[in-house]
């Protein structure tokens, strides 16, 4: 089974340990094949963009570059057979929003994890933003709360024969 990794967590030091350190090993031991967007891109090209001096010309390798993110990261997501949605936050990531909506559009389960306890819907009856969590569950998928149940589902969906994409 194929995982497209959405979510937040590369953006910050606490995420990529959690990101690097906890839930790209546990899925990767569990056997499962990932996709993940902060693999996608080296690390020297945003890194060349930011180097370049404030202007128009870094405004528009900003851009170039934008494009070619979000191009790879949309191949990705058409090439997975799942996406695993990190949803953690006071707000639901509006990047893994997107990612989720794309998924979703393109025929692909989404499987939302929630480690945050807190609630951020819009009333008592949703986890989070009540359109994210619509699409989720209209995919097929759910939201789960620990990496355990998060292996548990992927992997009974290969006992279901979920891994294989139409």
């Amino acid at each position: 089974m194929r995982i497209y990794l959405a979510g937040p967590l590369g953006f910050s030091e606490a995420g990529r340990h959690f990101h690097d350190g906890v839930l790209v090993p546990a899925l990767a031991a569990a056997g499962f094949a990932l996709l993940d967007p902060w693999r996608l891109t080296d690390p020297a090209e945003p890194e060349t963009v930011a180097a370049l001096p404030a202007g128009p010309d870094r405004v528009a390798a900003w851009r170039a570059l934008n494009d070619q993110v979000g191009r790879r990261n949309a191949a990705a997501i058409a090439d997975c057979d799942i996406v695993v949605a990190v949803l953690d936050g006071a707000d639901v990531d509006s990047g893994t929003a997107a990612e989720i909506g794309y998924a979703v559009a393109k025929g692909r389960k989404v499987v939302g994890y929630r480690g945050d306890f807190r609630r951020s819907g819009e009333n008592e009856a949703s986890t989070v933003n009540l359109q994210v969590e619509y699409f989720i569950r209209a995919s097929g998928g759910e939201i789960v709360g620990t990496m355990a149940d998060l292996i548990a589902y992927l992997r009974a969906g290969i006992l279901d024969g979920a891994e294989a994409r139409p």
